[in-house]
């Protein structure tokens, strides 16, 4: 029986195989062509090549299947964009930007800006239950999807793939079950997005109740999905790896590549044996290149395109004349082009909790004609406010009115963080210090988006400062903002480049602030401070009666404070500026024990051209009235930056001034620098001093200094080596990882 079945069997496919070749032969005169386009992320803007090449050769496409990369830059030819189209975008798109969800930071709320010059560390913990949690994935996809999103917008009213001017289908992996799904409808960008969603590195894209990540996983070549819809021929581009050689096994990541290269292999090989001999497959000569590679576009289109020609001959017997392809090429134009007026805003129902503010952000966009652009600008805004994993919208329809549709996803990890700093510095003569912060964050504490957070630093200056934030509306601008401030710190009294004492001052707080932001740029605070606080000797001789006194002091004063940061990076700003204008009146009324007045300001420009920057900073601080020899409220100087050839806090008084030019200049070859860490070289000079009296403040007894430093903007924040040089032919030399105050 068993002969019997196989010999059954063997007639049946040697009866087969002659039709299924008579069917590949006998070609339509104008064959239905699909085409395929595998993933392979940076690998697969090859396939921009190949469309270039069908267009030249008028070689017109029916459908395309495509996934992951295949499917983003199949699903941007789908919607109506021509092959050049196609190419201007992604030759002018910032690859490197497109993968980061962070905002520009000019787009970050004032207050998260603040986070960024207090906290290094950059990726913020989540805490769920009692429990510290992590994002699905390193990269949320926020820019990305509103970069589809515009590049979309002229079929965003279209939700069946069949209706757009190339019908398509996208390939991408159900994250619960290991199913394919493939996705024939619905919204284009999010099917773009999920199809690329690499598992661990994008955040799974949630459509229709299933959570999707890259199609890649399960069919990272699409012949048979292509094939269900109809065509005569499949054209079919493999950009992705294939296992490479013993000799670039090298790493444990060249070995995690190679094994993931092989299981997607598989099936890739059972979907090229699909392939029958009126089909094309077409591959491009990419080699090593890696996925993440987006420095070589050019290069990699250009791969595309030459894969493409080794099979002009085929390509060119699929062409069609002149007046054909014309007309083929005014069908595909025929897009919903005109962007609509928009007559209302709303969310859906899993973002109700953000109904009021999302409304009032939105409210100018009522009445006017949709702009991509500004839209994205101002999501991105919002996004700025650091409380959502991903913010999106689409353009719907109530009746005959169109408008959009918001949705607001709040951050998975959250609505609590905890965020880290740290800082060490080093002088290679024996001295060093260190603080490490730990910062708690609880974040939409009501719906108008109150904040409590607490921070705790320890180390040669501990402290303690934990704050209420409370908007007086929906996106309203004012708020206010009670604190409670625990800090010690450590000042030396220098005189004649001589340490005479050495003081701890304790100073215990607490404070009422109400103040206003002013759009993301600025702020403005007024606040009452009241408080107790210590200064006791450490070093020196407490017979000196050139000594500031050793007793406790309360304090009473009024506060206000400007500031104003407009600086694109707050480590190695390129561009901006900072501003901080702070007066402290301190008033016997409020039970401080005298009447004194200080001022402090901080002014930073920087302007950058091609890889250099140069930054024009200025520090200063007086006591206007009062006692000059409060010691808690002296300021120092010394230290990389703040004089840098003297010791870190080596001058101290009531009175200071610094003002600094500093060069840098970013160096290494390729996007990120030296080991892919942005890596800068400069230089500053730097003139300023500390005095004891009002009197004494001219330039004449300003010192001047200078640093020559190698710089790394790391994850856990900025790394210098530098050598400081002061006039007096004093040395210091720092390793120091930490923002400069």
């Amino acid at each position: 029986m068993t002969r019997f079945i196989a010999v059954t069997i063997s007639l049946l496919a040697t009866l087969a195989a002659p039709v299924a070749m008579a069917a590949d032969d006998a070609l339509p005169a104008r064959a239905r062509i699909g085409l395929v386009l595998s993933g392979g992320g940076a690998r697969g803007l090859a396939h921009v090549g190949v469309l270039k090449v069908l267009e030249e050769q008028h070689v017109p496409v029916d459908v395309i299947a495509g996934t992951s990369m295949g499917a983003v830059i199949g699903g941007l030819y789908a919607s109506g964009m021509s092959a050049a189209e196609v190419e201007t975008l992604v030759h002018t798109l910032d690859w490197y930007s497109a993968f980061k969800d962070r905002p520009p930071r000019e787009d970050l709320s004032f207050r998260r800006k603040q986070d960024d010059r207090e906290y290094l560390v950059r990726f913020p913990l989540g805490v769920k239950a009692g429990k510290l949690r992590v994002p699905r994935g390193l990269i949320q996809g926020q820019k990305l999807t509103q970069i589809l999103r515009r590049a979309t917008i002229a079929v965003a009213g279209v939700d069946d793939f069949d209706r757009l001017p190339t019908p398509f289908r996208a390939v991408a992996t159900d994250l619960e079950t290991g199913e394919r799904r493939v996705l024939a409808g619905g919204d284009l960008t999010e099917a773009l997005r999920a199809s690329m969603s690499a598992p661990g590195v994008f955040a799974p894209v949630e459509l229709e109740g299933r959570l999707l990540v890259d199609g890649g996983l399960v069919e990272n070549l699409p012949v048979d999905v292509a094939r269900e819809l109809g065509v005569d021929v499949v054209i079919a581009v493999d950009a992705g790896f294939q296992p490479v050689g013993r000799r670039e096994l090298n790493s444990a990541l060249a070995v995690s590549n190679q094994m993931v290269t092989i299981m997607m292999q598989r099936e890739t090989v059972r979907q090229r044996s699909l392939l029958g001999s009126n089909d094309l497959l077409i591959e491009p000569a990419l080699g090593t290149m890696q996925s993440t590679d987006f420095t070589v576009v050019d290069r990699t289109v250009k791969l595309g395109g030459d894969a493409a020609r080794a099979q002009l001959t085929r390509l060119a017997a699929l062409g069609v004349g002149e007046a054909e392809w014309q007309g083929y090429v005014a069908a595909r134009a025929q897009r919903e082009s005109a962007l609509p007026e928009i007559r209302f805003v709303r969310v859906d129902e899993r973002s109700e909790r953000y109904r009021e503010r999302i409304e009032a952000e939105l409210a100018p966009i009522v009445g006017v004609t949709l702009d991509p652009g500004a839209m994205e600008r101002r999501l991105s805004q919002l996004y700025g406010d650091d409380i959502f994993e991903s913010l999106d919208y689409s353009i719907v329809r109530e009746g005959a009115a169109e408008g959009i549709e918001v949705a607001a996803r709040r951050k998975s990890w959250g609505p609590n963080y905890i965020r880290f700093a740290l800082e060490l510095q080093d002088d290679f003569e024996g001295s060093n210090s260190f603080n490490a912060g730990v910062r708690t964050q609880v974040t939409e504490v009501n719906p108008f988006g109150a904040e409590w957070q607490a921070d705790l630093r320890v180390g040669e200056s501990p402290r303690f400062f934990t704050e209420f934030y409370q908007p007086l509306g929906y996106a309203s601008r004012w708020f206010v903002a009670p604190r409670l401030l625990v800090e010690r710190r450590n000042f030396e009294i220098i005189r004649d480049d001589r340490r005479l004492a050495t003081y701890r001052v304790s100073n215990n707080e607490a404070g009422l602030d109400i103040g206003r932001e002013f759009g993301r740029w600025g702020e403005l605070r007024f606040g009452l401070i009241r408080g107790q606080g210590s200064q006791r000797l450490l070093v020196g001789d407490p017979a000196d009666p050139g000594l500031p006194p050793r007793d406790n002091f309360d304090r009473g004063e009024l506060v206000s404070r400007f500031s104003v940061d407009r600086l694109d990076s707050v480590y190695f700003p390129r561009n901006g500026e900072l501003f901080t204008l702070q007066w402290n009146g301190a008033r016997e009324s409020l039970g401080d024990g005298v009447d004194a007045d200080r001022i402090t300001a901080d002014l930073m420009f920087a302007r950058s051209r091609g890889r250099s920057t140069v930054l024009l900073w200025a520090t200063g601080g007086i006591a206007v009235s009062g006692p000059e020899n409060s010691v808690p409220d002296f300021y120092s100087l010394g230290g990389l930056f703040n004089l840098s050839g003297l010791p870190a806090g080596s001058l101290s008084g009531p009175h200071f001034g610094v003002a600094r030019a500093i060069y840098f200049r970013r160096i290494g070859s390729g996007g990120e620098g030296f080991l892919n860490v942005p890596t800068y070289l400069g230089m500053s000079f730097e003139l300023g001093n500390v005095w004891e009296r009002r009197s004494d403040i001219d330039f004449e007894s300003a010192r001047a200094n200078g640093a020559a430093f190698l710089a790394f903007d790391t994850f856990l924040g900025p790394i210098y080596l530098a050598a400081g040089l002061d006039e007096d032919g004093s040395r210091s030399f720092y390793l120091r990882l930490g923002r400069i105050r």
